[in-house]
């Protein structure tokens, strides 16, 4: 019975903000998110990669450690979402994110937070590093067909990245300032990033609950299973292991939607709002079998004191 206290702990928090936010877009059909979403996306998420990378005790060596993990399972995923779509007959490319580019930022860190405390979040957010560059050159150019550099560039949470990536090679000293003020940008958008996620599902709509499903338990339950593979295979365990297993199974992301939405047709923006709402609704479920680290593990859980 405790074990199953402590997963509520870990899991009840995410959905509960993100029920705050699906009921928000429930209540005003036109909550305007862009401010939310600026916010979050331009200053808030550089910010919170930034403290998670540099000031939860990650080395160099664990972020590309993990930075490389996670490229493993994201070519896992492709060879198992190719086959897939193509067995289902769809687009293979346009329709392939949502297959391969897990939520492990909105839902993900915040996860990884409350299950393991501030020692699983610099993991976390090395793995989520590798899906944010991802979104913006894989996933635009499945989207577009092509490439572009421009989208990249002006995206910010990559400085997040590459500035916290400097400050591991150089083993640098983050000034106290920092730290504090990145402290406090880290836990805001994460409420924030979460209550988005809850108004963003009240605007997108499911086409097809078979095809969502299938594809659906592709993410969900496939996913986990190609982690899992990958932590046996690299003898990994504990801490390592848990969020690595969590970031694996996380559901589709929402900037697949925003990507797809820009570049592809309506017919595959539908089918990509339709997996990333039943893999979400699917995870309510799932994450608490994935987040059922040993009672050790959970016992020594907690929430991260200020810097």
């Amino acid at each position: 019975m405790e074990l199953y206290i402590k997963l509520i702990d870990v899991i009840l928090p995410v959905f509960f903000v993100i029920g705050i936010g699906y009921y928000l877009g429930k209540k005003d059909p036109n909550f305007n998110t862009d401010f939310i979403t600026t916010l979050a996306g331009n200053v808030g998420t550089p910010a919170m990669i930034f403290y998670t990378i540099t000031s939860t005790g990650v080395t160099l060596e664990t972020f590309i450690e993990y930075f490389t993990y996670a490229l493993i399972i994201i070519g896992g995923f492709a060879v198992v979402g190719l086959i897939v779509l193509a067995l289902m007959k769809k687009d293979f490319v346009s329709e392939l994110p949502p297959l391969i580019l897990p939520n492990t930022g909105n839902m993900g860190i915040p996860i990884c937070l409350f299950a393991y405390g501030t020692e699983g979040l610099g993991i976390a957010s090395a793995i989520a590093s590798v899906i944010i560059l991802l979104h913006f050159t894989l996933g635009v150019l499945l989207a577009k067909k092509s490439f572009s550099l421009k989208i990249l560039i002006t995206n910010m949470p990559i400085y997040g990245i590459i500035a916290a990536v400097i400050v591991l090679y150089y083993d640098w000293e983050v000034p106290g300032f920092v730290v504090n003020t990145t402290f406090l940008l880290t836990y805001a958008t994460i409420f924030l990033v979460l209550m988005s996620l809850g108004i963003a599902l009240t605007k997108l709509k499911v086409v097809s609950w078979l095809n969502a499903s299938i594809l659906s338990g592709v993410r969900i339950i496939i996913g986990p299973i190609i982690g899992f593979g990958l932590i046996k295979y690299l003898n990994l365990t504990g801490l390592a292991a848990g969020v690595l297993l969590i970031q694996s199974a996380m559901p589709s992301a929402i900037l697949t939607y925003l990507v797809g939405s820009m570049y592809s047709e309506k017919r595959v923006v539908d089918s990509i709002a339709s997996v990333i709402v039943t893999s979400t609704l699917m995870s309510f479920i799932t994450c608490l079998l994935y987040t059922s680290p040993s009672p050790r593990d959970l016992s020594t859980s907690r929430m991260p004191s200020s810097a």
